[in-house]
């Protein structure tokens, strides 16, 4: 059994974001709260994330997006044994809260990967790229996609969550073996009148090819 954290960012994921999307299409979902989403308090936010993996049953996935995800790295080397991946989507950049000097500069120690786009305000897509070097993680640059969040049209995110599950599934790929065993399940429901998408070539994007 494993649990699946959201960790969204400032103001929240609302209910059309992809994020609310994702609680809907993974099993084991469960959202982290925050006390105050326009607050991006790192301590805080961490300490919520941190009652969360505490609590949480199984190992752990962890699907981050914005501020966020700058939460989700402070914290997790710290749960290098209870957490088996985690999705950075749209980090923020961490200069811009003075956090640089607050996250790890060493891999993470589990498989990532930070998914980011040529045209976020929130950071340059080779500051997010020199990121994922940084920690260790697979880079997947998605064009110019915005803060991938609403505004930028991600509500339902099927390739988002093609990517989650690849991310699933490549735990088997490291020396200790699966983490839950076999591959991941099979979460994507698409509902009636959802769009039908082009498939990404995902060896090429995580550099497999």
């Amino acid at each position: 059994m494993s649990t699946v954290l959201v960790v969204p960012g400032l103001h929240g994921s609302g209910p059309a974001h992809w994020q609310s999307w994702f609680e809907r299409q993974v099993e084991g979902s469960i959202r982290v709260e925050q006390s105050n989403w326009d607050e991006p308090n790192l301590a805080r936010w961490a300490g919520s994330l941190r009652q969360e993996l505490d609590r949480a049953r199984g190992h752990v996935w962890i699907v981050a997006h914005s501020f966020g995800c700058l939460a989700t790295a402070h914290v997790a080397q710290a749960y290098r044994e209870r957490i088996a991946g985690v999705m950075l989507v749209a980090p923020a950049d961490p200069d811009k809260f003075g956090l640089s000097e607050a996250l790890p500069d060493e891999p993470l120690g589990f498989p990532s990967v930070v998914v980011a786009s040529t045209n976020d305000p929130w950071v340059r897509v080779m500051r997010a790229a020199w990121l994922a070097d940084r920690w260790g993680s697979r880079f997947v640059n998605i064009g110019a996609a915005g803060h991938i969040n609403v505004d930028s049209g991600h509500g339902p995110w099927p390739d988002g969550l093609d990517i989650f599950n690849l991310l699933r599934r490549s735990h088997g790929d490291f020396p200790l073996g699966p983490l839950d065993g076999g591959d991941a399940p099979t979460s994507s429901r698409r509902k009636r009148g959802e769009s039908r998408r082009t498939q990404f070539d995902w060896a090429k994007y995580l550099g497999t090819a």
